[in-house]
C-alpha cells in the first residue's frame, strides 16, 4: 500500500529533513573513510585490494566516498518479491509498505502447557500457515529457530522447507553460511523453474547481519557475495544497540548503522554491480537498567523512521522493524508497544517491516502476537488511507436530501460508501455492555486465541508442486550427511 504521497491523500510523516539526511549520509561517508570496517573474508579483501579502497592491518578496509557514490548510483531503487504462483505481490519502492514476521526466535510458549520451550520445525510450519492466512501479513520469515534438527549446521535447510511448505507468500530467509544459502537457492529453483526466472521474479530475499560496530564476519560475507553473484535480493541489516555497540546519541546510531549497510553495498558492487540491495536494521537502545536490547522502546520506532527518511533520500529500499515488544506475554504492554511501532513504521513509508509477532525482546516468537498485530496493521492501514475530498464525499447534496432531523441510514449514498469508508475489525468488540456480559465478558485475548485456533485447525496452505517436496528432501539429506561426515572427521 502506498503512503505519504499528497496526491494519494494520505497522512504525512517524517523525522528528518533532507538537510539532516544529508548530514547523516556525510557522517557515514566519513566513518567509512576515516574509521573503516573489518572484513573477515579473503575474497572480500581481495576485491577491496583491487579497488580504490585502502586495506590495512590485514582486515581493516577504508572506503573512499567516490566508491560509495558509484555503488549507490548502480543500486536499484525498486525491488520486487513474488509469491509462489508468480504474482509480483511485494513492490519495494518509495513509500510502499509491507509487513511480515521476524526470524529465528529461540523460544515459543507451548499452546497446550503454556510453558516456554524451544522452537521446532513444526512450529515454523504452523507460523507459516498463520501468516499465510492473515490478510495483513505480506511476507514471511521463520519467526522461530528450528531446534529439532540433527545438525546445527543444516538447520536452515529444514527451516526453509517448513516455511515454503506452510505458505505461498514471499519469503525472507536466513542461512547458516554461503553453502547453506546455495542449498536454499537450489531448493527454490525447483519451484520457480531456474535462475533466469528467479532473477526476474525472486521469491525470497536473504537476511544478512553484520556485527556492530563495523565488523563483517566470514559467513556474513560469503552470503553477501553469493547474493551479488546470483543477483538475489539481499537485506544487509546491522543491529546496533545505542550505548552498547553504537553511540548513545540517535544521530550517532544512524550514522554507524548506515555506514555498516553501505560498506556491504560497496562490496556487493565490486563483486557485481546492480545487485538488489535493501538497507536498514533493528536499530534501538540498550536499556541501562536491565542491559536488554529493546524491541518496544520509542527510540526503536523513532530511529527506524529516521533511517527510513535516509533510505528514501538515497533511493534504497528500507528494512524496518515493528509489531514487537519487550513484554514476556501478549498483554497490554505488548499491544501498546506493537501499535506504536506499527503505526510509526507504516507512516514513515518503510519498505519491508519485519519482526511482527516478537515477544520478550526478540527471544519468543508468538503466534498469538502475530494474530493480534494483524488486527493492528489492518487498523493502521485504514488510517493510512487518509481522506479523499471530492464532490461526492463532501455529500452536500445528500445532506440536502435528508434534511434536518432526518437520517442517513437508508440513503443510497450510505450503502455506496460505508464498506470502503469504515473499518470492520475482526477481533475488537464493539457491543454494548449488556451484550458483552451475555456473551461471556470475553477479552481481546479470548478473540485472539479463538481466531488462532480456527486458523490452525482449518487453514491448509497451497501444496508444493508435484515432485518438489521429495527433491528438496534429497538436498536436505545430502547436507545432513555432509555435516555428519564433517563431525566424524
Amino acid at each position: 500500500m502506498q503512503v505519504n504521497q499528497a496526491h494519494y491523500s494520505t497522512p504525512q510523516f517524517s523525522v528528518l529533513s533532507d538537510d539532516q539526511c544529508e548530514m547523516i549520509f556525510r557522517g557515514a561517508l566519513e566513518v567509512m573513510e576515516r574509521v573503516g570496517g573489518r572484513f573477515f573474508n579473503e575474497e572480500a579483501l581481495e576485491l577491496f585490494r583491487n579497488s580504490d579502497a585502502l586495506v590495512t592491518d590485514d582486515t581493516l578496509v577504508k572506503i573512499p566516498a567516490s566508491m560509495t557514490l558509484r555503488a549507490l548510483k548502480d543500486s536499484p531503487s525498486k525491488i520486487t518479491l513474488c509469491s509462489r504462483d508468480g504474482k509480483r505481490d511485494v513492490h519495494l519502492g518509495r513509500n510502499e509498505v509491507y509487513f511480515g514476521t521476524g526470524s529465528d526466535c529461540p523460544f515459543i510458549y507451548d499452546r497446550e502447557t503454556g510453558e516456554r520451550r524451544r522452537y521446532t520445525c513444526n512450529d515454523v510450519y504452523d507460523a507459516a500457515r498463520v501468516a499465510d492466512y492473515l490478510p495483513n501479513i505480506d511476507f514471511f520469515m521463520s519467526l522461530g529457530l528450528a531446534s529439532d534438527v540433527q545438525h546445527d549446521e543444516t538447520y536452515d535447510r529444514h527451516q526453509y522447507f517448513s516455511m515454503v511448505s506452510g505458505t505461498s507468500k514471499p519469503l525472507v530467509v536466513t542461512a547458516v553460511d554461503g553453502e547453506g544459502l546455495r542449498d536454499l537457492y537450489e531448493m527454490e529453483q525447483l519451484i520457480v523453474g531456474g535462475e533466469d526466472e528467479f532473477r526476474l521474479n525472486p521469491r525470497f530475499a536473504v537476511y544478512i547481519e553484520p556485527s556492530s560496530p563495523l565488523a563483517h564476519g566470514e559467513e556474513v560475507l560469503e552470503k553477501l557475495l553469493y547474493c551479488a553473484e546470483k543477483q538475489i535480493p539481499a537485506i544487509y541489516t546491522p543491529c546496533p544497540s545505542a550505548g552498547a555497540t553504537a553511540p548513545a546519541t540517535l544521530p550517532g546510531l544512524l550514522v554507524q548503522s548506515l555506514a555498516e549497510s553501505l560498506q556491504g553495498l560497496v562490496l556487493a558492487h565490486l563483486k557485481k554491480p546492480g545487485m538488489p540491495f535493501i538497507m536498514g536494521g533493528v536499530i534501538t537502545i540498550m536499556d541501562m537498567k536491565t542491559s536488554n536490547y529493546c524491541y518496544g522502546a520509542p527510540e526503536l520506532s523513532l530511529s527506524c523512521a529516521a533511517l527510513t527518511d535516509v533510505s528514501k533520500y538515497l533511493n534504497i529500499p528500507m528494512f524496518s522493524t515493528a509489531g514487537c515488544t519487550d513484554s514476556r506475554a501478549v498483554d497490554e504492554q505488548a499491544a501498546l508497544e506493537a501499535q506504536i511501532s506499527i503505526e510509526t513504521a507504516f507512516l514513515s513509508g518503510a519498505s519491508l517491516v519485519h519482526d511482527v509477532g516478537y515477544l520478550d525482546s526478540g527471544l519468543n516468537g508468538s503466534l498469538e502476537m502475530l494474530v493480534l498485530c494483524d488486527e493492528i496493521i489492518g487498523m493502521v492501514k485504514h488510517l493510512g488511507k487518509g481522506i479523499t475530498v471530492n464532490e461526492d464525499s463532501l455529500a452536500a447534496d445528500v445532506t440536502d436530501q435528508v434534511k434536518p432531523g432526518g437520517n442517513f441510514l437508508t440513503h443510497s449514498h450510505t450503502h455506496k460508501h460505508y464498506k470502503q469508508e469504515f473499518y470492520f475489525p475482526k477481533l475488537l468488540d464493539r457491543h454494548n455492555v449488556e451484550t458483552w456480559r451475555a456473551q461471556g465478558r470475553s477479552t481481546i485475548l479470548d478473540h485472539v486465541n479463538k481466531s488462532l485456533n480456527n486458523i490452525l485447525e482449518t487453514h491448509q496452505p497451497e501444496p508444493l508442486p508435484e515432485g518438489v517436496e521429495e527433491k528438496m528432501k534429497q538436498i536436505i539429506k545430502k547436507a545432513d550427511e555432509k555435516a555428519a561426515e564433517g563431525k566424524k572427521g
